[in-house]
């Protein structure tokens, strides 16, 4: 796609919004992106997926980065982690490739929809961790089960990973979202090396959002750590009742 400078700046301002969104909620704002592509730019479902993903490493890593630096956790089980989202990423992508491009956004906009069903279900329950939390040593798995969703729609990694990090095992919402983007990073790279290989990204558009996103992801972090957990968790499933509808009506 061929972007004039007027179309250059929309995209930048466009991922400045995600970026600073992404931020907030422990996401890469490819979520909300895949939809936007797909109505705004006249994208299929693959292409959108494909180009959102150039969009997310940076903000992912810039993500990371900051959580971190605000609620240490040990590198290791971070790299353990986004090791194990790899294999999973790498499989799902290839299987997504594969599919009906209709069908695929018909699937993805239900699994946003059911998610947003339990974030906002888990929000009115008061406290996340119920009885005695999950052994550590399965931590780990979270990048498997979290690496096949990215992989499979290009995002949602770090989506799925949050709610399992907090119930399963009784992180505090800004910790899991931190935890979560450990292996949203190693998953967005594999998963946009697979849809580049297909084909299936607009580099250009990609490169405007990516250089929005990263000047807003910091204040986006910030904001998270000074609003309250179960605020955070309702405005999660409204950005995914948000990204379901988008999917369905625009697409």
């Amino acid at each position: 796609m061929q972007l004039d400078l007027l179309s250059a700046l929309g995209a930048t301002t466009l991922g400045a919004a995600l970026g600073g969104l992404g931020g907030l909620l422990g996401i890469g704002g490819g979520i909300l992106a895949i939809p936007l592509l797909g109505s705004l730019y006249g994208m299929d479902q693959t292409l959108a997926q494909g180009t959102a993903l150039v969009m997310m490493v940076p903000n992912v890593l810039l993500g990371f980065w900051r959580y971190r630096q605000r609620s240490p956790f040990p590198l290791l089980l971070a790299v353990r982690i986004g090791a194990l989202s790899v294999v999973a990423t790498w499989l799902a992508a290839h299987l997504a490739l594969g599919l009906d491009k209709a069908l695929l956004r018909q699937v993805f906009a239900g699994f946003m929809l059911l998610l947003g069903a339990y974030f906002w279900r888990a929000a009115g329950q008061g406290s996340p961790a119920r009885g005695q939390p999950w052994p550590a040593r399965y931590l780990p798995g979270v990048g498997l089960i979290g690496g096949a969703c990215g992989g499979f729609f290009g995002v949602g990694s770090g989506i799925v990973a949050a709610p399992i990090l907090v119930r399963g095992f009784g992180k505090g919402q800004t910790e899991a979202q931190g935890l979560a983007l450990a292996l949203v990073v190693p998953a967005a790279l594999v998963a946009l090396a697979s849809y580049s290989r297909a084909g299936e990204v607009d580099w250009r558009l990609g490169a405007c959002l990516a250089a929005g996103g990263v000047l807003t992801v910091s204040p986006g972090v910030a904001l998270a750590y000074r609003l309250p957990a179960l605020l955070l968790r309702r405005l999660f499933a409204l950005m995914l009742w948000l990204t379901a509808a988008m999917t369905w009506w625009l697409g």
